[in-house]
């Protein structure tokens, strides 16, 4: 059996992984754009930031030890062309510039996202930089060194960090979006608006409910940034506007939403069954609503592509869908969400109801007790939870961890007020702050 696997970040390389040992008599080849593979792009920010002063950390596997594995791999290979009736590969070699051509079996797809970079006006310009993988992570670097004012593009999680990293460097930062908040696809208003008084109190300067029209340079680099509302002198640009599916290479041939994300089933498979797909090129059952969702983060993609290894050959493994949970440190703040927030739920016409606990993380009469603020959704009819998030100095994150599960079980807000959780002086209180959300929404 002759697979190939196109893409080796996060789904890549565990469906590669997981695939050598479950079929030692298959004929595995990698197709990689980059010379490496299983770059964590989440640390990308701590990188930038030197918080991470060895970048081989970022790497948790490379090249040479999937070879170790029998797998062939095809480096700096950019596939230019699918024949998905004929199941064959046309690739060309970066580096030689050669064709290759190659037949398959079966195909996995893990071509990720790319950050996208909308048709402004002297984007082209230099200083003006994307930030998703570990050459662009290293331009960045070089770059900073030696300017004063940097402009970030995009307040998603990215955005969020890096704006940190370059703050804490002694930079002048500017954060720009068009959405009147930063996070707003993760974090209601008032927890968003805690983190955004942070930085104003630092200096950063928030430009939020502004688009970016045009860039303007001298000598070929960027100067000013010019949006619907201002102009900001800058010495540099950041782009983390969001990312898109790398798909086209199947545009008109899988089934795929309308953003380009390959859509599989429970399984992995797309609706052509020699093709696999995971990570972040294709959607994956979000549980709060049901559907079909784009939810590109590292933790669904090396899911996807283990169960995509697993379920290669006969369906085998379910996936069990995915609640979007995510957690962010910025400063001194610890936050995390999963499922949907109030935000979240009126873009997607769904109708939730929200309770909100303030509290201390553990009891008053300790050294130190962090404050706390905890939001859980939930569905009005049936009181089942769809969403939660948290905020505090303690670091309670692994709360929302505990809601995910509370949401993909289908858990409802009574059960969630006398769900068993220990106490214990030095971590929280008798009765947990999760528990108390449930039992506020039961009076």
């Amino acid at each position: 059996m002759k697979i190939a696997v196109i893409g080796s970040t996060h789904a890549g390389t565990a469906a590669v992984t997981n695939m050598a040992n479950l079929y030692p008599d298959a004929d595995i080849t990698v197709y990689e754009r980059n010379d490496n593979v299983s770059f964590l792009s989440c640390g990308l920010a701590l990188y930038v930031g030197g918080v991470v002063k060895d970048p081989q950390g970022l790497f948790y596997s490379s090249p040479e030890e999937l070879q170790k594995l029998g797998v062939t791999m095809k480096m700096q290979h950019d596939v230019e062309g699918i024949d998905t009736t004929n199941q064959t590969i046309t690739a060309t070699n970066l580096v030689t510039g050669e064709t290759v051509h190659d037949a398959y079996d079966k195909l996995v797809m893990t071509t990720g996202s790319w950050p996208i970079t909308p048709p402004i006006e002297g984007i082209n310009l230099d200083n003006i930089l994307l930030a998703k993988n570990f050459t662009q992570a290293n331009t960045i670097i070089e770059r900073t060194k030696d300017v004063e004012r940097v402009t970030v593009v995009g307040a998603g999680y990215i955005g969020v960090e890096l704006v940190e990293a370059f703050e804490k460097a002694g930079k002048q930062v500017t954060l720009i979006d068009g959405a009147d908040r930063i996070l707003n696809k993760y974090l209601d208003p008032e927890f968003t608006d805690i983190v955004e008084k942070d930085f104003t109190d630092r200096g950063i300067t928030l430009a939020m409910n502004e688009t970016v029209q045009r860039f303007e340079g001298t000598e070929g680099s960027v100067t000013k940034v010019f949006t619907n509302q201002g102009e900001y002198e800058t010495d540099l640009v950041i782009m983390c506007v969001g990312f898109r599916p790398n798909t086209d290479l199947l545009k008109g041939k899988v089934d795929m939403l309308p953003n380009g994300a390959i859509k599989v089933d429970e399984y992995m498979q797309t609706s052509d069954p020699a093709i696999f797909s995971a990570g972040d090129c294709c959607a994956v059952k979000y549980n709060p609503t049901g559907e079909h969702a784009y939810i590109p983060l590292a933790t669904n993609a090396v899911r996807m592509g283990t169960l995509a290894a697993r379920n290669l050959m006969q369906p085998t493994v379910k996936h069990v869908g995915t609640q979007g949970t995510s957690g962010l440190h910025i400063y001194d703040l610890n936050m995390a969400s999963t499922g949907l927030t109030e935000t979240s739920a009126q873009l997607l016409n769904t109708h939730v109801k929200s309770i909100t606990i303030e509290d201390t993380h553990r009891p008053g009469f300790m050294p130190t007790a962090e404050n706390v603020q905890l939001k859980v959704s939930f569905d009005p009819a049936t009181h089942r939870i769809l969403g939660a998030q948290v905020i505090s100095k303690a670091d309670v994150t692994q709360s929302i961890n505990t809601m995910s599960v509370c949401i993909q079980s289908g858990m409802t807000m009574e059960e969630l007020g006398y769900v068993d959780f220990f106490f214990q002086p030095h971590f929280n209180q008798p009765w947990n702050f999760i528990n108390k959300a449930g039992l506020q929404a039961a009076l």
